[in-house]
């Protein structure tokens, strides 16, 4: 088969089980990523120094895998009331 052929037919089965599950658009994410989700999971909604507090990740790394998390959409933020500078994190339902 040449680079300009189009590939062999794709599986429903394999389409729906890429989509719409969070532990497989998780499984693609780095290693911080997966760790800050564990730790959402585990201790509930959480500012991203309380993350980086419990992950024992730097700020920055942190920052980073929230990014990716809210890109894959298994994480959303709100304003954190007693601070609104900050952002409470909390998995997606």
């Amino acid at each position: 088969m040449s680079a300009t052929e189009p590939d062999a037919e794709v599986d429903a089965d394999d389409v729906d089980a890429a989509d719409g599950d969070a532990s497989g658009s998780l499984t693609e994410l780095p290693p911080s990523s997966k760790l800050v989700y564990k730790v959402l999971e585990y201790e509930g909604s959480m500012t991203q120094e309380e993350i980086a507090g419990e992950s024992r990740l730097c700020s920055r790394t942190v920052r980073y895998a929230l990014g990716k998390l809210e890109d894959a959409e298994l994480v959303t933020s709100r304003v954190y009331l007693e601070d609104a500078r900050q952002s409470k994190y909390r998995i997606t339902d």
